[in-house]
């Protein structure tokens, strides 16, 4: 169904539909329905607030984005070590530094 053709139902219509619902249900049981239509429209209104207030606070306490941090420089090259030499009995050692 269109909504615009919803919004065209007049005063007659109207009437004729609550005649309708007053032959089908009764007049005892339309304050039942009423009360029933009306704590479910108000659970569904209490549900939706409290979704958009969860909503709200999540957003609100949501990290804002930093990029990552830049790696650290590298370390400068460290000293060439001395070079090894092996003695004769078959023993690296490192030759002292001029």
């Amino acid at each position: 169904m269109n909504a615009p053709m919803l919004a065209m139902l007049g005063w007659p219509e109207i009437i004729g539909i609550l005649v309708v619902v007053l032959i089908l249900f009764g007049a005892k049981k339309l304050p039942e329905l009423a009360k029933g239509l009306g704590q479910g429209i108000k659970e569904f209104k209490k549900a939706s607030n409290d979704m958009q207030d969860e909503l709200h606070r999540s957003v609100q306490s949501e990290p804002q984005y930093a990029p990552p941090p830049k790696p650290a420089a590298p370390a400068p090259p460290a000293e060439a070590a001395a070079p090894l030499r092996q003695e004769p009995s078959g023993n690296l050692r490192q030759e002292p530094k001029a």
